[in-house]
């Protein structure tokens, strides 16, 4: 089993800092999937009902890529991660020449990173960091599949492009609405939607303090961001951008 990947591109690396970054900002704790071609950054949280899913094509990412998985038939990795701690060492890589990242075995497994840094004198200086990891084992995998979606009731917030965003406390309660926004067809749209009254509004209730860490924490200016609700049950959000995309289901708290 082996995982090496090299970035050259100064670009290229704020762009997966950015990706690291948001992922940082929803959890703590995730899954790092590799395969032949990819890569993924996965939370499975059962407990908060929360779900998060990026996948990265890896070959438009990295100038070099190569792994080899934990058996022919099962040509995959699969690592639990701290992305706060991938996070902070790509920090230190935002003017390097090079970023060099590999599955390493020191006093644990870890993922490590030799960031090539340039110098007043022209020599390069290499600074490693390594982050520890947890392989998983092939049994946990189907714990961490690409989530299962419910036909959704909606997107955003009714078919006639409206989508009202309200915020309750004791004292007040604050209303905000959006008109003429974008209805994409839904592949799993039921006949029961299409007998629905376009008008008529569905919802969820969410933390509050979670919607503001997954608006703030979106570093990623995606192209479209898509907002899908199953009434009382899922908000669940597609955030689209060029060679990369991330779903995140919000928990929802239930009345």
């Amino acid at each position: 089993m082996r995982f090496r990947a090299k970035i050259f591109d100064v670009g290229t690396i704020e762009q997966f800092t950015r990706v690291v970054g948001t992922i940082a900002k929803l959890t703590q704790l995730c899954v790092l999937r590799i395969t032949s071609d990819r890569m993924y950054f996965i939370l499975n949280d059962k407990v908060s009902k929360g779900h998060l899913w990026c996948d990265l094509q890896a070959l438009n990412l990295f100038s070099e890529f190569s792994m080899e998985g934990i058996a022919e038939d099962a040509n995959e990795i699969y690592m639990e991660v701290n992305p706060d701690d991938l996070l902070r060492a790509l920090k230190t890589a935002q003017t390097a020449k090079s970023v060099k990242i590999k599955l390493t075995k020191k006093f644990s497994p870890c993922l490590s990173l030799d960031v090539e840094l340039p110098s007043r004198t022209g020599h390069s200086r290499t600074i490693t960091h390594d982050i520890p990891v947890i392989v998983m084992p092939r049994r946990q995998w189907e714990e961490y599949s690409e989530p299962t979606l419910p036909d959704f009731d909606e997107l955003s917030a009714n078919q006639s492009g409206e989508m009202r965003l309200r915020v309750e406390s004791e004292q007040v309660t604050v209303s905000t609405h959006f008109r003429n926004l974008e209805n994409p067809d839904l592949d799993n749209a039921d006949s029961q939607n299409s007998q629905r009254d376009p008008t008529d509004l569905v919802g969820a209730r969410v933390d509050i303090r979670k919607f503001i860490h997954f608006l703030s924490g979106q570093q990623l200016n995606p192209a479209k961001i898509i907002c899908s609700i199953v009434d009382n049950r899922v908000m669940h959000f597609f955030l689209l951008h060029e060679d990369l995309s991330i779903q995140y289901s919000m928990p929802i708290i239930f009345t």
